[in-house]
């Protein structure tokens, strides 16, 4: 759908957006990636939570780090936000693959779904790969850069995403028992209504 030689996810969801909806019906998009299969529905709607905030051009999801592997891991995205209390949502002021920031405190684990206003996206895509951006490889960099607001609405847990081959392998290991349990169950049901049918004849 997508030309493969797009810089980053956001550009190719601009081009997608520009042939899907060339009418500019919609005004915000969501982008969600095939690196995280085990998101679920709720997921989507917080991650619309930022944007009622006039000032925030994209949203995004964090979760809390749990453990010194995941803040050292180069793969999981970390993120400079601060919650005031009893707040859902927080400022994004940077984005790193080393734990942000320094000290006493909660860190966050940046997940890689986005929301955008259209224009937003559109000015995104409007600017070069920035120094910042092309350093961390990051994209969301080149919106800080910029001088985009980008929001951040908490989660209790981050979904499990598919980084590294080993990632690939546990996913693939999730997704081979998820359909065995599936398959039980449509078994064990498919029996019970022939127990159900069988007793009703008699």
């Amino acid at each position: 759908m997508t030309d493969p030689d797009l810089p980053s996810g956001s550009d190719r969801v601009w081009q997608a957006l520009q042939r899907v909806d060339p009418q500019g019906r919609h005004d915000t998009v969501i982008n969600l990636q095939g690196d995280l299969p085990g998101v679920m529905p709720d997921i989507l709607h917080k991650v619309l939570l930022p944007l009622h905030e006039a000032a925030t051009d994209i949203a995004t999801l964090v979760a809390p780090v749990q453990d010194s592997d995941e803040a050292a891991a180069d793969s999981v995205v970390k993120v400079a936000c601060a919650f005031a209390d009893g707040a859902d949502t927080a400022r994004a002021l940077y984005f790193s693959r080393v734990a942000i920031p320094w000290g006493q405190g909660p860190l966050w684990h940046h997940v890689g779904i986005y929301a955008y206003r259209r224009t937003a996206l559109q000015h995104f895509v409007s600017n070069p790969e920035s120094p910042l951006e092309h350093r961390e490889r990051l994209e969301q960099l080149r919106a800080l850069e910029a001088g985009m607001q980008i929001g951040c609405a908490r989660i209790a847990h981050a979904p499990f995403g598919v980084d590294t081959p080993a990632d690939l392998e546990r996913a693939r290991a999730a997704a081979t028992a998820t359909m065995h349990v599936a398959q039980a169950q449509a078994q064990a049901q498919a029996q019970a209504q022939a127990q159900a049918q069988a007793q009703a004849l008699t």
